[in-house]
Order: structure tokens, then sequence, then C-alpha cells
């Protein structure tokens, strides 16, 4: 696992052309331009908190909403991370993060399994932070685990401020992703399955 794990990926449909380029072994910098102010913040954690890269712009139908954009965007960032990660030799392949911010707290566990699974746990306090729809989280990350072929449990555990509440769940999510794609220096060239792939 010397060298860097990179993808690039395009998406094109009648409702958004988005472009990522994604650096799993990056510095944690983000260049996004997506027209979503606070989801772009929210990728703005994972970037940080994960220590990658990502070149992420975006041209979707947003005067209709929000929700085609942030979707496909789940599902190029999905693409790229399965692309980078490879066949997953040598990765840790599990990873959990609790993050608080404040009143907010949450937990968020992931298995780069090859199977998508999405259990998502939150009950945000408002519809709504600022334009941006509380409910396109869950539907990011469904996006996500369904193209990235991951199961990710996402469980907000308290929380009365419903930005806090998004931030942690990005956050512990960065961090869990930081976690699961790190080195398994004990099993380098192993893939971490008894089935032998995944």
């Amino acid at each position: 696992m010397n060298s860097p794990r990179l993808a690039e990926v395009n998406r094109q449909t009648n409702e958004t052309r988005i472009a990522l380029r994604l650096n799993l072994d990056g510095q944690g910098r983000a260049e996004l331009n997506t027209g979503v102010p606070f989801f772009e913040h929210m990728l703005d954690q994972v970037a940080r908190h994960g220590v990658l890269d990502m070149v992420l712009t975006a041209d979707g139908d947003l005067h209709i909403d929000d929700h085609h954009t942030v979707e496909d965007c789940g599902i190029v960032f999905g693409q790229a991370l399965a692309q980078a990660v490879g066949d997953k030799r040598g990765i840790s392949r599990y990873g959990h993060a609790y993050v608080p911010l404040d009143e907010a707290l949450s937990r968020v566990v992931i298995d780069l399994s090859g199977r998508p699974g999405l259990v998502f746990d939150c009950a945000f306090t408002r519809a709504s932070i600022g334009r941006f729809e509380t409910q396109l989280v869950e539907e990011f990350f469904r996006a996500v685990v369904n193209h990235a072929g991951m199961t990710l449990h996402i469980d907000n555990l308290r929380g009365s401020n419903a930005h806090h509440q998004a931030e942690t769940i990005f956050k512990a999510f960065g961090r869990a992703l930081r976690m699961a794609l790190a080195p398994d220096a004990r099993q380098a060239e192993t893939i971490p399955s008894t089935k032998g792939a995944l």
C-alpha cells in the first residue's frame, strides 16, 4: 500500500453533472463546488477528519431542489471510494468513531465489507438547516453505501441542535472511514476476510 489510492469519477445525467477526484491518502483538503453550501460544509468535515483529499464539482437541477445533487454526489463518492480502495488488501476494514459537538453526540461504525447496507438512526430536531433538508443526510449516505459496497451504521445518540446533529455524523463518518482504510501492518498482503475477497 505504498502508492496513493486515487480515483476519478465523472457522472452525467439529465439532472446532474458531477466530477470527483479523490485521494484516500491525502492531507484533509477539499475543493467543493456543488451549489449547496451546507452540504459542502459537511463534506469538508469528511475530508478533514478522514484525512483525504477531494475535488468535487456538481452542476445540478437546484431550481427544483437539492435532492438530486446531494444523492448523485453520494453515488459518485461511493464509486470513487470503491475504485480507490481496490481489492482492500492490507486495510483494517472496520472503523468506528464517537464524535461530540456541544450537546450532540453521534456514533458511526463502518465495515468495508463489499455488501451495501445502511442503518440510519437520527431524529433530526428540524426539517431543514437553512435551506438544506435534513432528510438528505440519509439519502447521501444511502447512495454512498450502495455504490461503495460498505456496511454503515449511523446513530445520533443525542442532540437538540440539528446543525450539531448533522455535523457530528459527518465528522464521525470521516474518522471511522479513516480507521477502516488504515493499513494493517500485520496483514499487509492479506485481504481481511476468511473468504479471501471483499
